[in-house]
């Protein structure tokens, strides 16, 4: 009987040393969030990057505002004037901006409230020659990163997809328009508000 009860408790201990790992690793993964390691978004690919195909790219008439299905917008018909590329400490206007899309332009976005002041100088320090970088506070996230039809939310300045992002789709190739470029463009502030005539 005693070497009954030894094997018997030797069984045991043998596979609760097997099964509890395992039983801890599946339920980690099943709580986590589709991350590489369950505690965020991956960001070591552009899975996330949601893309808008169709966008129609006809210009509107000077001051006419267009209602964009995203926020900030991927493309569609616009201003028939572009801005000038760099950085912006102010809401640039949308249907401007997406003309500088249809050129293959990258823009970059931040919420004013999530990013400071060092996170916005961050930003900056990525942004491609071929970029606007301007606050847009009625984004659900932090930071976001919009070309033509393609477009991918990001967690923060210091987020490595937005150097992949620039990578794969900063060429402007998804643009009815790529390689035209933001140079040449105009200055917001000669710019009613709704976008219309320049001043």
């Amino acid at each position: 009987m005693p070497i009954v009860l030894a094997v018997l408790a030797a069984v045991l201990v043998l596979a609760v040393a097997i099964v509890v790992p395992v039983v801890i690793a599946r339920s980690g993964d099943a709580e986590g969030d589709g991350g590489v390691d369950g505690a965020g978004p991956d960001t070591s690919s552009l899975a996330a990057v949601k893309e808008y195909p169709g966008l129609t790219n006809q210009h509107v008439a000077p001051g006419e505002e267009v209602a964009y299905p995203q926020s900030p917008p991927a493309g569609g018909d616009h201003a028939p004037y572009w801005l000038e590329c760099g950085v912006y400490d102010e809401p640039v206007p949308e249907v401007n901006v997406v003309h500088d899309l249809e050129h293959g332009t990258v823009w970059l976005t931040y919420r004013s409230d999530e990013v400071d002041a060092d996170g916005i100088q961050r930003l900056a320090e990525q942004l491609p020659a071929n970029g606007i970088l301007s606050p847009y506070d009625d984004q659900e996230a932090p930071v976001v990163i919009t070309v033509w039809g393609r477009q991918l939310e990001l967690s923060g300045p210091d987020d490595p997809r937005i150097a992949l992002f620039v990578a794969q789709f900063g060429a402007g190739e998804t643009a009815p328009e790529p390689f035209a470029s933001c140079n040449g463009g105009v200055d917001p502030a000669d710019l009613p508000p709704a976008g219309g005539p320049v001043v």
